[in-house]
């Protein structure tokens, strides 16, 4: 028998989903392990994988061999590349990684096979994006250690429109994404530990702009999560509700993201439309 199964909740989000995205080596440790701990065929369907993890921890949880998946050099830069939010072809992803088409062929394969990146099929090619909001918010964690592990230096994006506005995965990054988190903290509308709690009068000011915050609270994606910009080395508004706001934006046309790129270029009523709304002005 295993050691003793830690049930306490607060490990359960640590490894979330960590069996679907091919953490665990081997299937054959999800069948032993429900059929060793009882607890896991009486659990609800959505906690077995969770409590699974925690089970199998002495005998092959794989972290070693995703750290190896993603650590790559060629494989990092394109998922570097569709963290920008836009499904790109294999041909698109070679030329990011600066490999030949086979090489990328075979990255691709293995981040598809790990349930790293997903792949879209239209007529006859195929499109690879990443696979969900989950595996974002660890890639978006792991650029933030990076960030601060890395060399003092000018960092981020040279072109001015990129560092002034663009799209991290699917919420606003840059000069304006961090500005509006702040104005967002000073407005009382987030608080809390992390500055990312939703007030009473925050879901008020949302519901105003278009968009359900308890909706998006019950849905599995972190409601509100800060993430390091690239090259503000300051936090914008990730999670659920930093992509509702970009959706928004889009949908009322204050702002467009240009062909093939990550920038957002706000128009000048959109950028007004912008600082009325979020900085009060």
């Amino acid at each position: 028998m295993g050691r003793a199964l830690p049930t306490h909740s607060a490990l359960l989000p640590a490894v979330s989903a960590a069996l679907r995205y091919g953490l665990l080596g081997h299937s054959r440790y999800r069948l032993l392990t429900i059929t060793r701990f009882p607890i896991l065929r009486s659990a609800p369907k959505y906690q077995r994988s969770n409590l699974a993890i925690i089970a199998c921890m002495n005998n092959d949880l794989d972290l070693a061999g995703l750290a190896a998946l993603i650590g790559d050099p060629a494989r990092a830069r394109m998922l570097t590349a569709v963290m920008g939010g836009t499904a790109l072809t294999a041909t698109e992803l070679a030329l990011e990684a600066g490999v030949a088409a086979s090489t990328a062929s075979a990255h691709l394969a293995k981040l598809a096979e790990a349930n790293i990146l997903a792949i879209e099929k239209q007529g006859r090619h195929r499109y690879f994006r990443i696979f969900d909001a989950e595996i974002a918010a660890m890639l978006e964690g792991m650029m933030e250690i990076a960030v601060r592990r890395g060399p003092r230096r000018r960092i981020g994006p040279s072109d001015p429109a990129l560092r002034l506005a663009r799209v991290c995965y699917d919420h606003l990054a840059g000069e304006r994404g961090v500005w509006m988190l702040d104005q967002l903290r000073e407005r009382k509308l987030l608080g809390g530990r992390d500055g990312c709690n939703v007030s009473s009068d925050g879901e008020t000011f949302f519901a105003g702009f278009g968009i359900d915050v308890q909706a998006l609270a019950s849905a599995r994606r972190t409601l509100c999560r800060p993430c390091l910009d690239w090259s503000e080395r300051r936090h914008h508004l990730g999670g659920a509700l930093g992509a509702a706001i970009l959706s928004r934006i889009f949908a009322l046309r204050w702002a467009r993201r240009e062909l093939d790129s990550r920038v957002v270029v706000f128009s000048a009523s959109g950028e007004r439309s912008l600082g009325q709304l979020f900085g009060g002005r």
